[in-house]
């Protein structure tokens, strides 16, 4: 199967796995990244060892078109922010490998939000493009169990575990996946993240403070200790009966912060100062 990969190393892994399933790459499609939290370095080197075209604007007509001149047989959606519409015409198939379990979960970025809601349970899906985000027939998909203590890293393993499987259920047999693809029905769209869902809200209790910070975990979350505003992306802490208003710091050892919450202390492990400027992560 010949195929073109649209996406940055957030689902690679799709990329590799499709390769080494003996697909044919042709060209990658991928975006500008920040080197901070987004990045492309693995699938571009990857491209170019593979000496085939890389493209780093958005997909227009023109490219979908050109893919067809190519011998293209489908196209590999995996983290890539912009809609492709008018591939019908030219392709026999197009699909996008999105990380929630559809229909559930649509939008840019939905992990955050399942920490953040407390669900038991998560997925990714393989979907056919469709005009509209997320909404495509449903090819395959892979569903698995979430850990009260989940935190956004360990979440975003799961996902790029579950992408390999259903990459390989894709390359093993995509004609037949597509015939039986089952449509999505009524869904839930989740838009991108506020600033307000990632700040901390010390009035919480620390079970709420502690989710907050598992949900972006290395992405960090933000609060106000005392007048100081920093990035947090670990912390533990305890229950217990106190005399501080909530965000103040109670205790300090070295770069360790102690922190109270409405029922309790946050102690305050991972942490960088807030720098002025737009927001990390966003």
């Amino acid at each position: 199967m010949r195929f073109a990969f649209a996406g940055i190393d957030f689902l690679g892994d799709v990329f590799e796995t499709l390769i080494g399933r003996g697909w044919r790459p042709l060209k990658l499609f991928s975006r500008p990244c920040d080197g901070i939290y987004d990045f492309n370095e693995t699938t571009v080197s990857r491209a170019r060892a593979l000496r085939i075209p890389v493209q780093m604007s958005r997909i227009a007509p023109s490219d979908i078109a050109g893919l067809k001149a190519m011998g293209c047989d489908a196209l590999i959606v995996a983290g890539y922010p912009w809609l492709v519409k008018g591939w019908e015409q030219h392709l026999p198939y197009a699909l996008n490998f999105h990380p929630s379990p559809l229909p559930d979960g649509r939008g840019p970025y939905p992990l955050f939000k399942a920490i953040l809601d407390g669900l038991p349970e998560w997925g990714v899906t393989a979907h056919a493009l469709a005009p509209a985000f997320d909404t495509g027939a449903i090819l395959t998909q892979k569903r698995f169990a979430l850990s009260p203590r989940e935190t956004h890293d360990t979440l975003l393993a799961k996902c790029q575990i579950a992408a390999k499987e259903i990459a390989a259920q894709v390359a093993e047999d995509l004609p037949g996946l597509w015939r039986e693809a089952r449509p999505q029905g009524p869904g839930t769209y989740w838009p991108r993240i506020t600033q307000a869902e990632r700040t901390i809200d010390w009035t919480g209790s620390v079970e709420d403070v502690l989710r907050t910070i598992r949900a972006f975990g290395s992405i960090e979350a933000f609060g106000q200790v005392d007048s100081r505003y920093v990035y947090v992306w670990e912390a533990a802490g305890w229950r217990e009966e106190h005399p501080y208003r909530p965000g103040t710091l109670v205790h300090r050892h070295r770069r360790h912060m102690v922190v109270a919450a409405s029922d309790g202390l946050v102690q305050i492990t991972g942490w960088s100062p807030f720098a002025p400027g737009p927001a990390r992560g966003s």
